[in-house]
């Protein structure tokens, strides 16, 4: 199972790794805090202080085409916002 899906970059996450040095990811359903963890330890090679979960649940999108109204939903997802140890750092920007 592959724990980390994406890091996730917006402004208020950026804002938050400046100021209070958190930083966002979505992650699989199925993970909990320990293995997010280890996961973010071992790929980054930082410590991590915290680990808050949060799910967000799909949303009922619709749209007007030619031949009518199309229903679906987004896809629900698990985000996770981790707190790194005074002076830790991870740069996503290093690899492009």
């Amino acid at each position: 199972m592959n724990i980390l899906i994406k890091p996730i970059i917006s402004e208020k996450m950026t804002d938050l790794g400046e100021k209070l040095n958190r930083y966002g990811f979505v992650v699989h359903n199925e993970a909990n805090k320990l293995q997010i963890k280890g996961a973010i330890e071992e790929l980054y090679g930082v410590d991590v202080l915290s680990v808050n979960t949060m799910r967000y649940s799909g949303k009922n999108k619709s749209r007007n085409t030619k031949t009518g109204l199309i229903g679906g939903r987004t896809k629900s997802f698990k985000k996770a916002i981790i707190t790194l140890a005074e002076g830790e750092t991870i740069d996503f920007y290093s690899n492009i």
